[in-house]
């Protein structure tokens, strides 16, 4: 499976992004999928993730009510819509796919989002 990720940018605090995340190769709709971000200097940290059928999401702390998970099946593809943004948001973000005991067996490389205050 491989996962590549899309929509990251530069934009200013309080504003938005959209990232959208295609898996292709052997693809399952029965994966969980989801998004880690690492901001420089700091440990990778789970975002947010979601079941099969969409209607169990699951996010840190730090972005609920301001980050929206949701799929696409026919499309394979995941989406994180971001709003409010702050500078503390400012990372990598990498998308996953299928969750074992282990963690998530699939991992895209990465999509840079920049929030300046």
């Amino acid at each position: 499976v491989q996962l590549q990720a899309f929509g990251g940018g530069l934009v200013q605090a309080g504003g938005f992004l959209r990232l959208s995340c295609a898996a292709s190769g052997r693809t399952s709709s029965n994966y969980r999928m989801g998004w880690f971000r690492q901001a420089p200097g700091k440990e990778r940290e789970f975002v947010a993730s979601i079941n099969w059928s969409g209607t169990s999401p699951d996010y840190a702390e730090s972005v609920k009510g301001r980050f929206t998970i949701s799929r696409d099946n026919a499309k394979n593809t995941v989406y994180l819509q971001m709003n409010s943004l702050k500078p503390e948001d400012t990372a990598v973000y990498y998308c996953v796919a299928d969750r074992s005991l282990r963690g998530y067996n699939y991992w895209g490389r990465g999509t840079l989002v920049t929030v300046s205050s």
